[in-house]
Parts: C-alpha cells; sequence; structure tokens
C-alpha cells in the first residue's frame, strides 16, 4: 500500500480519489466539538438548530470535515511530507449533516523544486470534499514540501526508521524460507 509520494511521483493535473468515504456520525461531530471546546449550539443543540437556524438540524462544524478531508488524503499526497507549508484557502460552501458520507480527491495544481536544498521540492494542491449525493461540501488548497527519491534513499527507502525484529526468547527470529 502507498503511503505518500515522492516529488518526482507527482505529476501536475492528477486526481487522487481518496477511498474509503466516511459516515459521519452524531457522536463524531459532538466529540469533535467538545475536544475543540466549541460549543456552538448549531452543532449540539437539536431544538436550538430546528427551531432557529434555516437549515432545520444541527450542522456537522466545519472544521471536522476539513480534519476528515486532509486526513483522507495523507496516504496519496502528504504521507511522506517533510512538512505542510500553507493552507492557502479554505472553504465550506454547503453543510455536512449528522449522517452524510463524505468522501475526498486532490488535484495536483502545480509542483517546483526546493532553491534551497536539492532533495525536495514543493507540491500544490487542492482537495474537494463531497457527500454521498456528488454535493461538493469542502474546497481547500494547500502547498507541502515533499522528500525527492534521493531524501527518502539517504533516510532508509520506503519506510525510513522501521525497525527490524529483533529476536529473543519468545521469538527466535524467521524461520529460512517461510517468507511469504
Amino acid at each position: 500500500m502507498q503511503f505518500g509520494r515522492s516529488y518526482e511521483e507527482f505529476e501536475v493535473g492528477a486526481v487522487y480519489k481518496h477511498w474509503p468515504g466516511k459516515t459521519v456520525t452524531e457522536y463524531d461531530d459532538h466529540l469533535f466539538c467538545l475536544l475543540t471546546m466549541n460549543h456552538h449550539p448549531l452543532h449540539m443543540d437539536t431544538n436550538y438548530a430546528e427551531k432557529t437556524t434555516q437549515f432545520g438540524r444541527n450542522v456537522v462544524v466545519g472544521n471536522y470535515v476539513y480534519s476528515l478531508l486532509l486526513g483522507m488524503s495523507v496516504p496519496d499526497v502528504s504521507g511522506k511530507a517533510i512538512a505542510n507549508l500553507e493552507i492557502e484557502s479554505l472553504r465550506h460552501v454547503a453543510p455536512t449533516f449528522h449522517g452524510d458520507t463524505i468522501y475526498g480527491e486532490t488535484t495536483v495544481l502545480d509542483k517546483w523544486e526546493s532553491t534551497s536544498k536539492d532533495d525536495r521540492g514543493v507540491v500544490h494542491v487542492e482537495t474537494i470534499g463531497y457527500n454521498q449525493d456528488g454535493k461538493v461540501v469542502c474546497i481547500f488548497r494547500r502547498k507541502v514540501m515533499v522528500p525527492k527519491e534521493n531524501y527518502l534513499e539517504d533516510r532508509g527507502g520506503e519506510q525510513p526508521g522501521r525497525p527490524v525484529p529483533q529476536p529473543d526468547k519468545n521469538w527466535p527470529g524467521s524461520t529460512p524460507g517461510a517468507e511469504a
């Protein structure tokens, strides 16, 4: 399974469709609100949302939707990132409700090599999130610093920092010829 990409693997115009989607539950929304101390009644109070808002029901807090989409994009976009440099824009263009399933996809808008270090580059991407009906609910653009292949090779390849299991009294080591 791929986890992120090197600079060389990104192509301008490429679209990565993140899988699987995530159905947003009331619990997800309330837990995120409580963890982030956002107690706005639009998200937490059903009576308030039903009687006083244009939506007539609770709306999922936008930062959760953004965070969900950002997380969905990690295996395709930033799993090997050196740094997230900038969130250029973030727009919530339609509400998300409890029970909606969110899907995401990211388009590579541009890329350029670092001017200060030759082992990395910057990728400019746009991620959109949409619900089960295809209605776009969130759009954001960001710039991510990603390694070039030589950066990864110098640090252990595809899984840098991964330890090697050490034989001991509980595990004698792998059996020759038993590798799958």
